[in-house]
């Protein structure tokens, strides 16, 4: 499915999210948001989709909203919670810039590889705003506290290498190869089951707000929640079989 904003394929059990204003510096209106929450709908209700990748057109990956005051309010559409509710493994295809929302979409993201050109800041303070799509709460997450300050009050710009030096992103690579890098990763997890993919995600996630007995009985709930499905028995039958599994998100 092709949209003005964003573009939306699915292909061999990855969907692909491109951000589709690159005149604008990809930019979101309010219609762009709303784009984008019904495409993660949809990807939610697909079981056979395994991984998610979220990257743009052009030099930029993303500088933030482009409203009107009349549009700023407190229901406005979080385009990163959109992508943080998805129960696939979302990764983050960081071709350029990534301030304000940007940023924050890519730090809802599980994954984050980005071009070398790339930087990376929240400029809402230098702004006279705060960061309001899970800014404060992820980037501390990932980077520990004191970075994360450092980044929010100062509105500082990093490069790439610095992003990749704090643990902000996972890896860099030139910006000529990020294409074929991403292609990489996302033919290494099609090749993976999806459910095992969607289990091993929220063992993560949701183990880091639990206590450790809490969270090793949440792995062992999903692991046998794993065996009921049809995808494990194509596993456990394609190892015997010596041949590559075919899941089918089943």
């Amino acid at each position: 499915m092709t949209t003005q904003s964003i573009l939306f394929t699915r292909n061999n059990h990855i969907a692909w999210i491109t951000l589709n204003r690159p005149q604008d510096s990809n930019r979101f209106d309010l219609a762009m948001a709303q784009e984008l929450s019904g495409i993660c709908f949809d990807i939610k209700g697909d079981q056979a989709v395994s991984a998610v990748f979220l990257t743009a057109v052009g030099s930029v990956f993303c500088t933030g909203w482009k409203l009107t005051p009349e549009d700023i309010s407190i229901d406005t559409l979080s385009p990163a919670e959109a992508i943080a509710a998805l129960d696939k493994p979302v990764i983050a295809v960081i071709n350029g810039d990534a301030f304000g929302l940007g940023l924050e979409l890519a730090l809802a993201c599980d994954m984050r590889i980005a071009a070398n050109t790339a930087s990376f800041s929240l400029p809402q303070i230098a702004e006279g705003r705060l960061p309001m799509n899970g800014g404060t709460q992820r980037l501390s997450r990932i980077v520990g506290k004191a970075k994360a300050l450092e980044m929010i009050l100062t509105s500082q710009i990093i490069n790439a290498q610095d992003a990749f030096e704090i643990g902000l992103v996972n890896k860099t690579v030139k910006a000529t190869d990020l294409p074929a890098e991403a292609e990489k990763l996302a033919a290494l997890l099609a090749g993976k089951a999806p459910f095992a993919l969607r289990y091993a995600k929220e063992a993560v996630i949701q183990g880091l707000d639990l206590t450790l007995d809490q969270a090793l009985r949440l792995e062992a709930d999903l692991y046998f929640l794993l065996h009921t499905t049809a995808d494990r028995t194509e596993g456990i039958q394609s190892f015997l079989q010596k041949r590559p599994p075919k899941y089918a998100g089943k």
